[in-house]
């Protein structure tokens, strides 16, 4: 039985910002359960609030000063077995509000890396499965400075666009000299690169769906790596991975979040949670279309042309949702959307899960107009809850949605290839047309809810590499 070790900075349920941490805290269990031995490791964060189990501890030198690292450990049963997760706990990096931008980013995750090949050296796991660039050093701390060349290494990038590069100064953390500051190390620009280090070190690199994985190889997508990812391509070393979602986190059929439980047989039930939505966010009791957005509030995620969209959208007889938290000129574009249809729009510039598990059950149309979007999670869950999606075709958006406009056969949302407004509103107008045919959208959101975005066929995909 192999052993795998999971090296990331969050893990859901313990620490997370996104996506990295649904996907590490759902991917582990599945491959638990196919019979791997599997644990994964991360910063004890302030905010994990898990009562810990002391494992050990051993000192890490940080420029010659010594900082104490704890390892402690959480323990989960997932069908009969454990899946566990040990934490680098230290007071001076990780005992702060926030996980992540604080001045001191490239110090804290040094050691954090320091602290992790320690760990490794001392579990001897099989395969190091390293996510995103928190991690990338590890690869180069066993190959270069421990030389360990029988450890096999996996590096997945979740989202190129944040790439752990600082200025180089920050190579003396790692306790390494001036050499290793070059192309071929970790010298990027001018810079060290985190990522750098984990793509040029590993045995293979993952990325988190088929398109993405093009995608990082042209320069609009490959931030300055995509030489060397088409180095990796053509070596048969890059492979992309689709991401799936935890079927028992997101069931409508059982989630205790939403007011109505449902399934693919019962879509009528759907209109409560609906009714539900409205009541608590003070919108209109009407049996309407409600387009929602659960998302990080940046460009990249297409509030250009969303926000300018549904300026235009709202003039039908809709409501529209949105939460998330973000950059505060296009959160005051939002206020004025509700300022502008006080009875159409809710905006929630926070992030509450219980009232994310309300939106997926309680809308119509889930709105993902993404610049880019490696792999998407959102879009899997409003599958999940019968929440058709409306995307523009990039990265994983491609590759889980089929347009219905050019496939009704197979299609299961709505997709767009351009980048201007009316793309965006073109598409979504056709949405609206169809939504009121009856019949015909109940069919969309039954074949919706059948479709599997499960872990388990990526799981496998994953299990094919380990092997």
């Amino acid at each position: 039985m192999k052993k795998i070790l999971f090296v990331a900075s969050e893990c859901a349920p313990y620490a997370k910002s996104g996506g990295l941490g649904d996907v590490i805290g759902s991917l582990p269990k599945e491959l638990i359960k196919m019979g791997y031995d599997v644990s994964v490791i991360m910063p004890r964060y302030k905010e994990v609030r898990e009562d810990l189990t002391y494992v050990t501890d051993y000192p890490i030198y940080m420029q010659g000063k010594k900082e104490n690292c704890i390892i402690r450990c959480h323990n989960r049963e997932i069908d009969d077995k454990v899946l566990t997760t040990f934490f680098v706990d230290n007071i001076t990096y990780f005992d702060r509000d926030g996980m992540y931008c604080h001045p001191d980013e490239a110090e804290r995750f040094a050691f954090f890396d320091k602290a992790v090949v320690e760990f490794i050296k001392q579990r001897n796991p099989d395969i190091v499965h390293l996510n995103d660039w928190q991690s990338g050093p590890v690869a180069m701390l066993l190959r270069e400075v421990y030389h360990d060349n029988k450890t096999k290494i996996i590096y997945t990038i979740h989202n190129l666009e944040y790439n752990g590069r600082f200025n180089r100064g920050n190579l003396y953390h790692f306790d390494l000299d001036d050499s290793y500051f070059t192309p071929s190390k970790f010298e990027f620009y001018g810079d060290i690169s985190f990522t750098k280090a984990g793509i040029q070190y590993s045995d293979i690199v993952t990325t988190v769906s088929k398109t993405y994985a093009s995608e990082i190889q042209t320069p609009q997508c490959g931030f300055g790596y995509d030489g060397l990812l088409r180095q990796k391509a053509s070596e048969g070393k890059l492979i992309g991975i689709v991401n799936g979602i935890d079927y028992s986190e997101y069931n409508p059929e059982t989630d205790k979040e939403i007011c109505a439980h449902y399934s693919a047989n019962d879509i009528d039930k759907k209109v409560k949670d609906k009714k539900d939505l409205q009541k608590q966010l003070g919108l209109p009791n009407k049996n309407v279309p409600v387009l929602s957005v659960i998302s990080r509030v940046v460009h990249h995620k297409g509030f250009d042309i969303l926000v300018e969209g549904m300026n235009e959208l709202l003039k039908q007889d809709i409501q529209f949702v949105a939460l998330g938290v973000g950059e505060e000129h296009y959160i005051n574009r939002l206020k004025y959307l509700k300022e502008k249809y006080p009875n159409k729009v809710s905006v929630n510039d926070y992030f509450d899960v219980e009232l994310a598990k309300k939106i997926y059950a309680g809308s119509d149309m889930f709105l993902m107009p993404s610049m880019s979007e490696p792999c998407g999670l959102s879009q899997m869950i409003s599958f999940r809850y019968g929440t058709i999606p409306i995307v523009r075709s990039t990265g994983g958006l491609r590759d889980t949605v089929v347009g219905y406009l050019s496939n009704k056969e197979a299609g299961n949302g709505f997709t767009f290839w351009g980048s201007q407004v009316e793309d965006f509103v073109t598409v979504t107008k056709k949405a609206l047309e169809i939504y009121n045919n009856k019949d015909e959208w109940k069919v969309l959101v039954k074949r919706a809810m059948n479709a599997d975005f499960s872990w388990a066929a990526s799981a496998k995909e994953y299990a094919k590499l380990y092997e």
